[in-house]
């Protein structure tokens, strides 16, 4: 196996994919290595689905050799340090040399940052829509649900698709009306946020649903420790006189989304933003370049694009990346701008969907020819049929 390459890539889920296959079209004979330990690919946008019953979830995964672009060298390593002023990066089983590094292992889910969550997930009620593993329980969890509490919670820190905490709520409401089980349901959403959704225009269709199916917001709640034993969720907040203090809820069904950061190899690394502990790779929000290491590239979960972190966003990162990398390699100037378009699916009920796109300025910036802003059963079918059949076989083959 090869040591050096000319372009060495961290990371082997979608935006590693992405990139190296776009380059590989561009010029099969660059010289690429992908970075990744991981046996499986996973198609994690689907899983608010699976959390909805609508979704089989072995349909999500695939062996990770099979979306290897042909021409790139797989090293199913793990990364522990980076030392990007001589180009070389060390994994727990060798060292490899670069001229040009390519940052994108994902984000790291911090389960063990709520106490007594990861012995309690995955039963008695607690549930997770962002693990292959438990995301099949949420809807064990909804059928077995007969009324009372069911709590949803997000985080302070960013997350990956950030739509996905209160997008099931959203079907867990949907699912207990055509139920007849709403009336006998309290539905209680808690985010460490000062807001449910971050653009106006979508945030009033989302409020209208959250009326819709009764659900009561709690903002400024941070989700800090799970008492299975009680069925008690324990949350931070503040008194009306700006105290901390403790806030206990007890449930009947919880659906946790963790707090977040950058892998902890990332984040210890010269690479990370310089004061952030969540560590994300610090790059420039334009180019997509290390704002200190100019072989350096990052995108994705792990980058510190002030976006949203969703596949949609790397969809359009990926080729800003690929356009500047070639520019460097033809020591032309890059020329390749991302403009901070995200997207977030937001599954609104069964059949119902509000798309939203939107871009640094929080400006929405639609694609289809429809009111975007308000529900819409076609969003819902590119959703659960179109855009899984576009990752597999158009944005992972650098087609998309």
């Amino acid at each position: 196996m090869a040591t050096h390459h000319q372009i060495l890539i961290v990371g082997a889920g979608n935006a590693g994919i992405s990139v190296a296959a776009q380059l590989l079209r561009a010029d099969s004979k660059l010289k690429i290595g992908i970075i990744d330990p991981s046996e499986t690919h996973y198609y994690q946008p689907a899983w608010t689905l699976v959390g909805g019953g609508v979704f089989n979830v072995n349909k999500t995964a695939r062996p990770q050799a099979s979306v290897i672009p042909t021409g790139a060298q797989w090293i199913k390593e793990s990364v522990q340090t980076f030392d990007p002023e001589n180009n070389t990066l060390t994994t727990d089983a060798g060292q490899y040399s670069y001229d040009y590094l390519v940052v994108c292992p994902g984000i790291q889910l911090d389960w063990n940052k709520i106490k007594g969550l990861p012995e309690a997930l995955g039963k008695n009620g607690v549930t997770s829509n962002y693990s292959f593993k438990t995301a099949p329980y949420t809807f064990e969890c909804l059928k077995n649900f007969k009324g009372g509490n069911a709590v949803f919670t997000d985080p302070g820190t960013p997350v990956k698709c950030g739509g996905a905490p209160h997008k099931i709520m959203y079907m867990a409401g949907d699912y207990l009306r055509m139920n007849g089980l709403l009336p006998k349901s309290n539905l209680q959403y808690f985010t460490a946020r000062s807001f449910l959704f971050a653009v106006p225009e979508y945030n009033k269709t989302l409020l209208e649903v959250v009326e819709r199916i009764g659900a009561k917001l709690n903002f400024f709640h941070d989700l800090v420790e799970i008492r299975a034993d009680e069925k008690i969720a324990v949350f931070n907040t503040k008194n009306e006189a700006g105290e901390p203090v403790l806030k206990e809820q007890p449930y009947d069904f919880i659906h946790v989304c963790p707090p977040q950061s950058a892998p902890d190899f990332v984040k210890t690394s010269p690479l990370a933003m310089k004061g952030d502990p969540l560590g994300w790779v610090d790059v420039n929000k334009d180019s997509l370049r290390h704002n200190t290491y100019r072989n350096v590239y990052s995108l994705g979960d792990a980058s510190s694009l002030p976006t949203s972190k969703t596949g949609a966003a790397i969809r359009k990162q990926a080729p800003v990346v690929v356009a500047n990398l070639l520019d460097d390699i033809r020591n032309k100037a890059p020329q390749g701008v991302y403009d901070g378009y995200t997207a977030c699916p937001l599954v609104t009920g069964y059949g119902k969907l509000v798309m939203a796109e939107f871009d640094y300025d929080k400006k929405p910036a639609m694609s289809f020819p429809i009111d975007q802003t308000k529900e819409q059963w076609s969003m819902y079918q590119v959703k659960r049929r179109l855009l899984p059949w576009m990752y597999w076989n158009m944005i992972l083959k650098g087609k998309a």
